[in-house]
């Protein structure tokens, strides 16, 4: 009787481990599977890392925000949430529309997180994550973007009704 109950107790917690993984999987997937597909300019950084395996670590024109966006005076934190708004531009690529620290009730809009700030010569900025700075590919792919981004590229992120977004794929684009 002692047995069985420790076994059963052990089978549960091994169970519950495997839904916890199961859940996060699930969660980061859903932008993929749900989420509404945009396009945005992109800038490559650094194309593999020893301990990552091969990638394209990716920059955009939304990474770093000027202190002056937001309104008042409030100096962020790190780890501060914050909403960027995206509207599409005559291109098709969508572009910063404005910025929040309160989530937008409408519209097109990621979710980030302020993981530093600095002084520039225009005043403060702050750097946002949004868990789309990173495009791993098999090593051929990764080798190719190298060279291919050069001059920059498009991302197609799907972006969740929550501001979670997931990076799809990423191209060169000559039209920059």
């Amino acid at each position: 009787m002692m047995q069985a109950n420790i076994t059963a107790r052990l089978c549960g917690a091994i169970a519950l481990q495997f839904v916890i993984l199961i859940g996060m999987y699930v969660s980061a997937q859903v932008p993929l599977w749900t989420g509404e597909q945009v396009r945005v300019k992109t800038i490559p950084v650094d194309p593999r890392s020893l301990f990552r395996g091969n990638y394209a670590r990716l920059e955009y024109d939304f990474s770093q925000l000027n202190a002056s966006l937001f309104a008042g005076d409030k100096k962020l934190r790190e780890g501060e949430v914050v909403y960027v708004s995206l509207q599409p531009n005559k291109s098709g690529l969508y572009e910063l529309s404005g910025v929040s620290l309160k989530k937008p009730s409408e519209g097109i809009f990621l979710r980030g997180r302020v993981t530093g700030s600095w002084w520039r010569d225009s005043g403060e900025s702050y750097r946002i994550k949004y868990g789309i700075e990173a495009f791993f590919a098999p090593k051929e792919k990764a080798l190719g973007l190298e060279s291919d981004l050069r001059n920059g590229g498009v991302a197609e992120v799907m972006v969740s009704g929550g501001g979670q977004a997931r990076l799809k794929d990423v191209t060169a684009n000559s039209a920059n």
